[in-house]
């Protein structure tokens, strides 16, 4: 067939050289180094410790063509450093300062009433006795030396001295919990310091104020 043999060819341009085009972009682009030494730092105000840390970040403005973009790199400053959070310790350091020991009187051992002769008898006794410290008419303000309490040691008068005051306490002997034999030894001296190691809360003012003879006189 004769048509089988027309062939038409078309004109094909020639190919096109992109070298200098792009090289014509490369020289465009222009680098500018910004390095930044100041670091910044996302802090919990709120906890007061810092959480995340960006430091010695280098930050690079490239431009190809009419495109401008900022690179920024944190490799030379070992990334973004994570911090620990601090966890509050909890322990007796933290609390609130402990208050100091209370000191505790030293137990003794009770004896037991005598019928007649409890706590109840005695305040009963306070209130109808006329004369339970043996005056005889004769001031519980006056002074009495030391002298004077030792020379009292008689079965009906039976002095001692209690926080700077003294009293006759031969009436109240039989009414002592801890027995007669622990309140003699207080007889003639000072018993102060006996009283505060066994029974400090006792108001003493209170259970013997009707025995009260007088006032240690500290000078003497």
């Amino acid at each position: 067939m004769a048509g089988e043999d027309d062939f038409t060819f078309c004109p094909v341009p020639p190919p096109v050289d992109d070298t200098q085009k792009v090289a014509e972009d490369v020289s465009g682009i222009r680098i500018d180094d910004v390095n930044e030494n100041a670091s910044d730092k996302i802090s919990d105000k709120k906890n007061g410790t810092n959480i995340w840390k960006v430091s010695g970040t280098s930050q690079k403005q490239e431009t190809v063509g009419s495109l401008s973009f900022t690179v920024t790199d944190a490799s030379s400053s070992g990334g973004i450093d994570q911090q620990p959070q601090k966890t509050a310790e909890v322990g007796p350091a933290s609390s609130a300062k402990a208050s100091p020991p209370v000191k505790k009187s030293t137990a003794r051992a009770k004896v037991p009433f005598e019928k007649g002769y409890s706590q109840v008898d005695w305040l009963k006794l306070t209130r109808t006795h006329p004369d339970l410290a043996g005056l005889k008419g004769q001031s519980n303000k006056r002074l009495i030396s030391l002298s004077e309490v030792k020379q009292n040691q008689s079965e009906d008068s039976m002095w001692t001295v209690l926080k700077g005051r003294v009293y006759n306490i031969a009436p109240y002997m039989k009414f002592h919990p801890g027995g007669v034999d622990m309140l003699m030894k207080a007889v003639g001296k000072d018993c102060t310091s006996l009283f505060n190691k066994y029974h400090a809360w006792v108001n003493a003012e209170f259970m013997l104020e009707k025995c009260l003879v007088g006032v240690l006189d500290v000078g003497k």
